[in-house]
């Protein structure tokens, strides 16, 4: 079942065209990486899928209600976070979460009460509770953000650029609850995001788009194995010194070599794919145990830099 469809989406602003033509689904429970550089039309994307934009034409259907005849539905069963989070600076957290709380109808004092004691204390903010926001750290005001789309246990959740201004114990944090609200409680992720590692480790697919056009949709292991070359392997040995690493680079299909003396290891371009086997040869020949050999696989961002030149 998909929670997220958009169908031949446009976007366009006093004759500029901010997204053009842009279709994709998102499944129930799965973690989708919206990715881009600044302009590419991310942002503008969002608003139209949290029915606070209109598109210029085509359609967008958001847990099974449109985003034009069904705005107020559709977000009543979502949760946004914003790049710059908005959050009233006079309010304490407490009364900050109280007002997005009632705002999105949960009414019930103790089950309004429960969950945001459970969400200020899950983001480590119940201490600091009575506290005015605007004397919070920019750290502090963006996992105030994230609880505050969270209060409603929303279906849906749109987060934009989520672990900017933590530190690397919260941002794991956040990762984790972003599995675990996936896995567990079935909820849908769409994750705008510059940071690709993230995207790398979280995300089920993402979608690379460019001046508001896609350019792709892939699983990051699919676009990862796109770009990797069976030229380049990586080689585990029993032992390495500087013999072996000048014996290896002497040799005829061997374009480029890095050695890794900590792991035991050889990263090795070679001239072709089919010179592997004979790499190995040499090796055994050499009177050096061979662990493992496997294929370089291009990182994500890799990947994603060499779609971005392409498509200039």
């Amino acid at each position: 079942m998909n929670s997220i469809e958009a169908f031949d989406l446009v976007k366009s602003f006093n004759g500029f065209t901010a997204v053009e033509n842009l279709s994709f689904n998102v499944e129930e429970g799965e973690i989708f990486g919206l990715l881009g550089p600044n302009g590419a039309g991310k942002t503008t994307t969002i608003r139209m899928l949290s029915a606070l934009i209109s598109p210029t034409s085509g359609r967008a259907i958001i847990g099974g209600y449109d985003v034009h005849d069904d705005a107020l539905k559709v977000r009543e069963i979502i949760g946004v976070l914003t790049e710059s989070p908005s959050l009233y600076g006079r309010l304490t957290a407490l009364e900050n979460m109280e007002f997005f709380a009632k705002a999105y109808g949960v009414t019930d004092k103790a089950t309004r009460e429960a969950k945001i004691h459970e969400l200020l204390d899950f983001f480590q903010l119940w201490d600091r509770r009575g506290d005015p926001v605007g004397q919070y750290s920019k750290g502090m005001k963006q996992k105030l953000a994230i609880a505050r789309s969270l209060i409603h246990s929303p279906e849906i959740l749109y987060l934009d650029e989520p672990t900017s201004g933590l530190d690397p114990k919260s941002s794991k944090d956040i990762r984790d609850l972003m599995e675990e609200l996936t896995k567990n409680e079935r909820q849908t992720i769409l994750l705008c995001t510059h940071r690709l590692e993230d995207a790398e480790k979280l995300c089920d697919r993402v979608m690379i788009i460019n001046k508001g056009r896609p350019i792709t949709i892939s699983s990051p292991r699919d676009l990862r194995k796109r770009f990797s070359s069976a030229q380049e392997v990586q080689i585990g040995v029993t032992k390495l010194d500087d013999g072996l690493v000048e014996m290896i680079r002497s040799l005829p299909n061997v374009v480029n070599l890095t050695a890794n003396h900590t792991e035991n290891s050889l990263s090795v371009s070679l001239g072709n794919e089919q010179d592997t086997p004979s790499l190995v040869k040499a090796l055994v020949e050499h009177g050096v145990g061979v662990r493992y050999v496997k294929p370089l696989e291009t990182s994500l961002e890799e990947a994603y830099l060499e779609l971005m030149e392409e498509a200039q």
